[in-house]
């Protein structure tokens, strides 16, 4: 029986590893190319400093003006003010029954936005081939090449779900260095992605082929999941198969005739085995947590309620004609403001005035004059986001396990992460933690059991997002290059094995 299943355990790891090697390989390599080029996005940052100033605004209309001529009534979820559209300045007014589920900072771009001409309160219909086109001038800048490449659905580069409310996407290439494409909304005409060359062809060898996104925006997409999770449980399977495979046939304590203590004669087997030895356990380690980065059958969802943002809003945000225009706003910064967002915190109507860089002028709404919320009002709203009981309230003015910065490039790098913050935990059965920016009062994010799981289980396993290395590059890369390199081996041989093992198969068929 013994040796039954000793059988089993060889022809399960031996058959399965001629499919499953050759994704190991290309999930090695592609991992060490997402290092240091990652899927294409629009940062923040990159989006606000292509943002044309806005001036003095001379000419613009006041918010409630702007509203009233475009037939927009009622509270809304978000208004913004930038030079977004075709380089012209243009409100951006989410209606309140509009967007995503509440809970969250901020909403979808694009979800339910209606854009109007700041200058005469007209309101964008849609946004054609020359608006596209004069979006991507204002972003790329004077003496910059266009090139208008029509609309796409979705391709290679924008398969983001975050991109879902924009869509169709207009395409335009630009003449610069780079030879970036840009993809301009079909709804507010805002530029959403940009993709230089060389994040394209890199992202072939990289993302693109890591998250499988070839079975993407086509027949297969409604499947893509399950192929994702389905081939990292039989990953799991063989590389568990091959580790006690392995195991058994190393000798321990009295090596095989030739001297070795491993009973393989050839180089590819002797490598396999060594290498799957050394490097089993980051193998299995490195599947299982991208099988984690899934949520497979949503097995991290719990249920938890949704924050009560009303609570720390104080109401929603209604436009007065009481509300400055922006002329006044404009005036009280005293520098080059690429954008306002009007925001409902405390009870009061806040104007977030943003520059290319730094944290946000805070003017009230009415006088235009600076304005800083009350820490001790603050910290009371916030232990009213959920009706549960609060155990207590701290101050992170330094990133640990469960709030930092990852570079721009990565998956979960590119939101703000400002310092410091509040961290609200929550005495409830999701034992939730809440983060605030004291600085605007906004909601930065929240975790909670289920979630900080899930950190563990992904982030710190296949991303190895621990601070101590994390802040001790070039440490973190020596790390993961050199465990990504030995498991690239394994992966490799195991292919080359595989395949002369099945044209041994296909010849004695023959």
């Amino acid at each position: 029986m013994r040796t039954h299943a000793k059988r089993w355990l060889f022809l399960i790891h031996r058959w399965l590893g001629i499919v499953a090697c050759a994704f190991f390989a290309m999930w090695f390599v592609s991992g060490v190319v997402m290092m240091y080029v990652g899927y294409p996005k629009l940062t923040e940052t990159e989006r606000l400093q292509h943002l044309l100033p806005l001036g003095t605004g001379s000419g613009l209309m006041a918010p409630r003006e702007a509203l009233d001529a475009a037939g927009v009534a009622g509270p809304l979820k978000e208004l913004r003010l930038s030079a977004s559209s075709g380089g012209r300045a243009v409100y951006l007014a989410v209606p309140l029954g509009a967007g995503s589920a509440a809970g969250m900072r901020r909403v979808s771009p694009g979800s339910g936005v209606v854009t109007i001409d700041a200058r005469s309160g007209a309101r964008l219909q849609a946004v054609d081939a020359p608006l596209a086109l004069a979006s991507a001038a204002s972003y790329a800048g004077p003496g910059v090449g266009l090139d208008y490449r029509g609309t796409v659905g979705e391709d290679a580069f924008t398969h983001s779900r975050g991109l879902d409310a924009h869509r169709p996407l207009h395409r335009v290439q630009l003449a610069d260095a780079d030879a970036t494409l840009l993809y301009v909304s079909s709804r507010t005409g805002e530029v959403v992605r940009d993709a230089p060359r060389a994040e394209r062809l890199w992202n072939y060898a990289g993302a693109w082929i890591h998250w499988l996104y070839p079975f993407r925006g086509n027949a297969f997409d409604r499947y893509w999941a399950d192929i994702v999770n389905w081939l990292s449980i039989l990953g799991i399977a063989m590389a568990l198969t091959g580790t006690i495979v392995g195991v058994l046939r190393w000798r321990f304590t009295q090596p095989y005739r030739s001297g070795s203590r491993s009973p393989y004669q050839g180089r590819m087997m002797r490598w396999h085995h060594i290498s799957g030895l050394l490097f089993a356990l980051v193998t299995i380690t490195w599947i299982f947590s991208g099988l984690m980065s899934m949520n497979p059958w949503r097995v991290f969802d719990n249920g938890a309620r949704p924050l009560r943002t009303e609570a720390l809003q104080g109401g929603p945000l209604v436009v007065t004609a009481q509300d400055a225009a922006p002329q006044a706003l404009l005036a009280a910064t005293g520098g080059a403001v690429r954008e306002l967002r009007w925001v409902r915190t405390l009870g009061q109507t806040t104007v977030l005035a943003q520059g290319a860089i730094g944290r946000p002028t805070l003017l009230d709404s009415h006088t235009a004059l600076a304005r800083a919320f009350d820490p001790e009002a603050l910290r009371v709203a916030a232990a009213r986001l959920l009706p549960d009981a609060v155990a207590r309230i701290e101050a992170l003015a330094a990133y640990d396990l469960y709030y930092y910065a990852r570079e721009a490039h990565t998956m979960t790098g590119g939101a703000d992460k400002p310092l410091p913050i509040l961290r609200v935990v929550f005495d409830d059965a999701h034992a939730t933690w809440v983060h605030v920016d004291p600085h605007t009062g906004a909601v930065l994010g929240r975790t909670d059991s289920s979630r900080r799981v899930s950190r563990w289980l992904f982030a710190m396993l296949h991303s190895w997002d621990w601070l101590p290395l994390l802040e001790r590059r070039p440490l973190w890369d020596s790390v993961l290059i050199v465990l990504s390199l030995g498991g690239t081996i394994l992966s490799l041989t195991g292919v080359v094995i595989g395949w002369r093992r099945l044209g041994v198969k296909m010849r004695a068929m023959r």
